[in-house]
């Protein structure tokens, strides 16, 4: 792929992050130990991994007529992310409410508020960045019928299409066959195979079930655990990369904007997800999606 650029079309949220010993119980008000405010939505996470790794990265989302917003718009230009097709709904911006344990591991709850207010017609108004991009990278925080209208529109346009298939929703066969590449982690796996997926060895085994319904690549993300990816005739385990996880809420986004860049740069399905796994583990050292996302200098400085 000659042309190195990336059109993501996803969510953008404004993220509060709790640091605290343990989840409240039912009725409990529990005191955190720390707070933090910073950018966030999966589709905005995985545009600044692009954009960090020298991707010519547009994001295509919508944004809440408020300061939130406006804060995220500020992130994403800082990082170099070209925002013209991110539009302004006269709602709420998206929020996300973290909670996150002291060995990194998180639960979160989101308000959907401007990301379900983007729109077909918002589509229509980007083609030109979708069409002159060589992959599209979705996610499913938006209204699927807007997730199912731009898998379509990338294909008219050759593009390589990457599905993070979360959260997990029930997206037509026909778009699914339509992905070239569909990233989900244990949770997602279990949705789509219809079998549970605890760890590698239902990963293994039930993967087939998950590969028959896309294209050409399956990679299934198992958290501390590695990663699989299976092409429909090789299965690869990716090692994980050992490190003293701080905070996770960007661990897969981070993967999957480096398994862009690998893919981009002709690298192997199972180089990208080494190289992606790499990315997203110096990715939990630090808390914050965004912030904590390296750069292609500080990964090259690493393997060096």
């Amino acid at each position: 792929m000659e042309n190195k650029s990336v059109a993501v079309i996803g969510s953008l949220n404004y993220d509060i992050i709790f640091k605290q010993k343990k989840f409240p119980e039912i009725g409990e008000t529990y005191m955190a130990d720390s707070v933090t405010f910073c950018s966030g939505g999966k589709g905005a996470n995985q545009a600044v991994q692009c954009s960090k790794l020298c991707l010519k990265t547009y994001m295509v989302g919508k944004i809440g007529d408020d300061n939130h917003g406006e804060m995220l718009l500020k992130s994403l230009q800082k990082y170099h992310v070209d925002t013209t097709f991110i539009t302004t709904s006269n709602t709420n911006t998206g929020l996300g409410v973290v909670n996150s344990l002291e060995d990194g591991s998180v639960v979160a709850t989101i308000s959907t508020g401007a990301n379900y207010a983007l729109t077909v017609e918002d589509i229509k108004n980007a083609e030109n960045v979708i069409a002159k991009s060589s992959i599209v990278i979705l996610q499913l925080e938006i209204p699927l019928e807007v997730v199912e209208y731009s898998i379509k529109m990338a294909k008219k346009h050759n593009c390589f299409i990457i599905l993070n298939a979360a959260p997990s929703n029930n997206i037509s066969e026909e778009c699914l066959k339509l992905v070239n590449c569909l990233v989900v982690n244990e949770s997602e796996a279990s949705f789509f195979a219809g079998e549970k997926i605890d760890n590698l060895s239902d990963a293994m085994k039930y993967c087939e079930k998950i590969y028959n319904k896309i294209s050409d690549v399956l990679v299934i993300t198992l958290g501390k655990q590695g990663s699989l990816i299976y092409d429909g005739e090789q299965k690869y385990f990716i090692e994980p990369h050992k490190v003293e996880a701080i905070e996770t809420t960007g661990a897969g986004d981070s993967y999957i904007g480096a398994l862009a860049y690998g893919i981009l740069n002709k690298m192997t399905y199972q180089q990208s997800g080494s190289f992606a796994s790499q990315v997203s583990s110096m990715t939990v050292m630090k808390i914050g999606s965004q912030e904590a996302m390296p750069t292609l200098s500080m990964v090259k400085q690493l393997q060096n």
